[in-house]
């Protein structure tokens, strides 16, 4: 992958190229804000690591403006705040995943694997509930034909659960397909996640069977 690395502090941006280029990624370092702006704009990246706490504003700035111009690009943050209202407020801007400082190595490279995984494989097909329509080959969502800006975490949810085609999938199963884990941080993010797909979408597009698991409403056809 192709891989943006945000990060002010030397020895930590260090740490972080060393260990993904030795993973056999491409990897482009900056320290601020607006050397990650430039980047972005000059070239296309599979994934962005991106500080929050940087020489020249916050992090979320970045992800609000990817996100409000449409772009998809799975983003992993890193922070040195790991309450629940710092996660909470990183996924809102935006963030499909989280690392808190200090980290360990084998943990980066673990959550950049499960970013970069493509979701699971989905027959071309048009999944749509109400006024949504998702489409899932092209990774397109819109409402009332509205294009709604989708992160790299949200889709892989609903290609995880559109592959069910209606049935209930456990959380268990749910975080285990799309993070590999099945820990209390990827239970949280999930949360969020969920909640922030029917902000977007509508409440009715994802359904909870309490103490079971989650399903997508609508149809789809090929």
């Amino acid at each position: 992958m192709n891989i943006l690395i945000v990060e002010d502090e030397d020895d930590v941006r260090g740490v972080i190229v060393r260990a993904l280029g030795a993973d056999g990624h491409a990897v482009t370092a900056v320290a601020n804000l607006a050397a990650a702006r430039k980047a972005v704009a000059d070239a296309f990246f599979d994934l962005v690591v991106l500080d929050l706490g940087l020489p020249d504003g916050s992090g979320l700035a970045l992800c609000r403006e990817l996100r409000g111009d449409g772009v998809t690009t799975p983003l992993l943050v890193l922070t040195a705040r790991g309450d629940v209202t710092a996660r909470v407020e990183g996924l809102d801007a935006g963030a499909d995943d989280y690392l808190i400082k200090p980290f360990a190595v084998a943990e980066l490279r673990a959550r950049v694997r499960a970013l970069g995984r493509r979701g699971p494989v989905v027959r071309s097909f048009v999944h749509t509930v109400d006024d949504v329509t998702l489409d899932l080959s092209g990774r397109r969502a819109t409402k009332s034909d509205t294009q709604i800006p989708i992160t790299a975490r949200e889709w892989a949810i609903l290609e995880v659960l559109a592959s069910r085609h209606g049935r209930v999938m456990s959380r268990y199963d749910l975080l285990d397909s799309v993070w590999g884990e099945t820990g209390d941080a990827a239970a949280k993010s999930l949360e969020v996640l969920i909640a922030r797909l029917r902000k977007k979408l509508g409440a009715q597009v994802i359904t909870t069977l309490r103490g079971e698991g989650y399903a997508l409403a609508g149809k789809s056809t090929s």
